[in-house]
């Protein structure tokens, strides 16, 4: 193969559009990985409606939630960023942006390296105007090159780990940093009463994250009933607040703090992304309870805040942003060790990478009728 096809967009609004771009050489510290399977996040949908709060290199290629096979590799990659060994037929995942390793923030608060002030774009989302384009995951193949951009990082995946099921390791990985977070700073512990606010693809992988990590029970809040509320009870969630049922915040909170009586959640986590999610949850909570926002990351939205109730309840609130280079391991192995014990399969609608294909999983997720779009260029590669 001499080319590669790739899924572009021509700006916010755009439809997709297949283009080929040349299959480039590979050099000793690069790699070109053949894409199994890649889903679609909230992040992409936010771009793709114009809410990126930077200018981006239009057009260009999205996804970044992907898993595949070490198509060909350089002589002088021989480890993943863990230390396990890399070769041709590897299973690998990429994480979309990772900590530069030698700025202020990577070097004095390595703990916090999320906020790095020079972060490396796998992508290129920043801007990368030379060949190969390949940039993002709704693609047959992507390109990384350690030696241009020393800060990217490949991952080894288990070897009988299905591709389809890795893809899920990124977004998994920043719900576990996040109830990792609370539990560092003694404010989330084992038999705690968990609130979820939001029951898209993050809040189907909180409900698990927060059970794998000692939550005693997991409440959501958030619609539409099939296929999302159903699939939160699946993963193990004890009870859900339907959007449609209980249309208003005041009926929600009352819903909450009735299944959480007498006093409230321990920790309400927003992964909804909805702008009037912090104040609304803040009243799910008991008094000296955490609220973790994890959903807010655009400007996409006028937010109405009643934050004064920070204060006055006496609240331990904990924003929680992406992950650091350390934490990516800790998603594949959670996703490993609990491969059995959820449906994970389910949450992920498939989608053929055809132009047709790619619209169809994007407006799938935008009308809440998929939990996880998921973009398959390689179905025989997907389920191996």
């Amino acid at each position: 193969m001499q080319t590669v096809r790739v899924a572009t967009f021509d700006g916010p609004g755009s439809s997709p559009t297949m283009r080929e771009v040349s299959k480039p050489e590979v050099p000793p510290k690069a790699a070109l990985i053949r894409i199994a399977a890649c889903g679609v996040c909230g992040t992409d949908l936010h771009i793709l409606k114009g809410h990126w709060p930077k200018p981006l290199p239009w057009p260009f290629t999205l996804g970044h939630e992907l898993a595949g096979v070490v198509e060909e590799i350089g002589d002088e990659l021989a480890e993943d960023f863990m230390g396990q060994p890399l070769e041709v037929g590897s299973k690998v995942m990429l994480p979309p942006l990772m900590p530069c390793g030698s700025c202020y923030y990577c070097v004095h608060y390595p703990e916090t390296a999320n906020k790095c002030l020079t972060p490396v774009y796998y992508g290129r989302y920043l801007g990368f105007e030379k060949p190969p384009h390949l940039w993002g995951g709704w693609a047959e193949m992507v390109y990384v090159d350690l030696g241009e951009l020393p800060g990217t990082k490949v991952y080894k995946l288990p070897d009988d780990m299905p591709l389809a099921l890795a893809s899920l390791s990124e977004p998994l990985t920043s719900c576990i940093r996040a109830f990792d977070r609370a539990q560092r700073a003694g404010f989330f512990r084992v038999g705690d009463t968990v609130v979820i606010q939001g029951s898209g693809p993050i809040g189907v992988l909180a409900v698990a994250a927060a059970q794998e990590m000692g939550a005693g029970r997991v409440i959501v809040v958030g619609a539409p009933e099939k296929p999302r509320l159903a699939l939160c009870r699946r993963f193990g969630a004890e009870a859900t607040v339907s959007l449609e049922d209980h249309e208003t915040p005041e009926s929600r909170i009352e819903a909450v703090r009735g299944m959480t009586a007498p006093f409230g959640a321990d920790l309400v986590m927003d992964c909804s992304g909805h702008p009037s999610a912090g104040p609304e949850g803040i009243e799910m909570l008991r008094d000296g309870g955490t609220y973790v926002e994890m959903g807010q990351f655009t400007d996409a939205g006028a937010i109405e805040t009643n934050w004064h109730r920070i204060c006055t309840k006496d609240l331990n609130v904990l924003g929680s942003w992406a992950f650091t280079a350390n934490d990516i391991a800790k998603g594949i192995a959670m996703l490993d060790r609990a491969r059995d014990r959820y449906p994970w399969s389910e949450m992920q609608t498939r989608f053929p990478f055809t132009e047709e294909g790619i619209g169809e999983a994007v407006q799938s997720a935008l009308d809440m009728r998929s939990v996880k779009s998921t973009i398959v260029p390689a179905p025989d590669l997907a389920d191996g």
